[in-house]
């Protein structure tokens, strides 16, 4: 081979095991996706009055940002009546990471079992993984207090409700009159398993929330 032309694919394999070598950490392992998915470290204050959809997104991109985030986050939330919102529609297309760079889910049919083999394998929400924006676990069955709740007012495909009973505190901008559907963050102690849609709440203020097991907490996903 040519010195010259030699030279140059030296220097080209170089520039790219430098490049290889930034997408990697010290260790030698892959660097670890961005945070895309947390569960919020304080809810809004004032039970299940978030300001509506634009209130707990705003919550959910301030905590983020907080953390060091630059990505959009939204709420995972449905809304009831004219207009319904999806919680599923409304969360982007996946992955999703958390903090500690741990997949929670690939996509949207992952996260909510769209297919028989994808509800088999399931999404991997569960209390080690469903972490605050700082990394932190929230408390679970068998702490105290037990906080595991998670506002979602969804049904367990994370679509809207469509009957009558108010799921979702007056499309969360109700402290007082309503109910909300929530989902357990451990996927423990309640009538079923799911992460999205186990119970409602005893009511729509923030002490309701606390006294079903719960502290107006979301989940948070990154959009984009």
């Amino acid at each position: 081979m040519n010195l010259k032309y030699f030279t140059l694919a030296v220097a080209a394999l170089a520039g790219s095991t430098v490049l290889m070598a930034q997408a990697k950490d010290g260790k030698g392992k892959a660097a670890p996706q961005p945070m895309s998915f947390f569960v919020s470290s304080t809810g809004g204050g004032n039970g299940a009055d978030l300001g509506g959809l634009a209130g707990a997104d705003a919550l959910c991109q301030r905590l983020a940002q907080a953390a060091g985030s630059s990505k959009t986050f939204h709420a995972y939330l449905s809304t009831q009546g004219a207009g319904a919102v999806n919680a599923r529609d409304r969360i982007g297309a996946g992955p999703w990471y958390n903090a500690k760079g741990q997949q929670i889910a690939a996509n949207v049919g992952e996260l909510h079992g769209d297919t028989l083999e994808q509800a088999r394998l399931g999404n991997r929400i569960n209390k080690v993984t469903a972490l605050d924006e700082k990394g932190n676990m929230h408390n679970g069955v068998g702490d105290n207090p037990n906080q595991h709740d998670v506002l979602t007012g969804s049904q367990p495909d994370g679509r809207a409700f469509t009957d009558s009973a108010d799921h979702t505190c007056k499309n969360w901008t109700s402290s007082s009159d309503g109910t909300a559907m929530l989902g357990h963050l451990d996927r423990l102690g309640g009538p079923n398993a799911s992460w999205n849609s186990v119970h409602p709440s005893n009511g729509c203020s923030q002490q309701n929330l606390i006294s079903t097991g719960g502290a107006g907490f979301l989940y948070c996903f990154g959009i984009n």
